[in-house]
């Protein structure tokens, strides 16, 4: 194999461009944002189902919902496709912004707490850059 300057080609923008790949990202980093509680975990009917994927260090997806009747800048936090709460209203306004004009964000499991019925789940939220 030769060392230096890879030629690229339709198949590798298309996968370093996010396309049928797996969307990779040269060079990313994790910008550290805040750190939250996760809101409305009270309201998640299948948090059972997924809680035990809910350890510290674990990857949460972070989602826009721009239509949200309650609040315009809501993000729901999901593990898989179950939402198990959403970025506290107080906190989420710079983070949609930025999700709305084309930023990513994640966010990372610091601890995961049952009380009772109640699940408390402290979060750290980073910009992708």
């Amino acid at each position: 194999m030769e060392a230096g300057i890879i030629k690229l080609n339709p198949e590798l923008l298309s996968l370093l461009a996010g396309g049928a790949g797996a969307g990779l990202q040269p060079f990313a980093r994790e910008i550290f944002v805040l750190n939250v509680f996760v809101a409305g975990t009270t309201y998640c009917e299948h948090i059972e189902d997924v809680i035990d994927q809910v350890t510290p260090g674990a990857t949460l997806k972070l989602r826009r919902d721009p239509d949200n009747e309650v609040d315009e800048y809501a993000i729901g936090i999901f593990v898989g496709t179950t939402r198990i709460g959403w970025v506290p209203m107080k906190d989420n306004l710079v983070i949609a912004r930025l999700m709305d004009a084309g930023k990513a964000f994640t966010c990372k499991v610091v601890k995961a707490t049952c009380l009772g019925s109640w699940w408390r789940i402290n979060v750290s939220i980073y910009m992708i850059d």
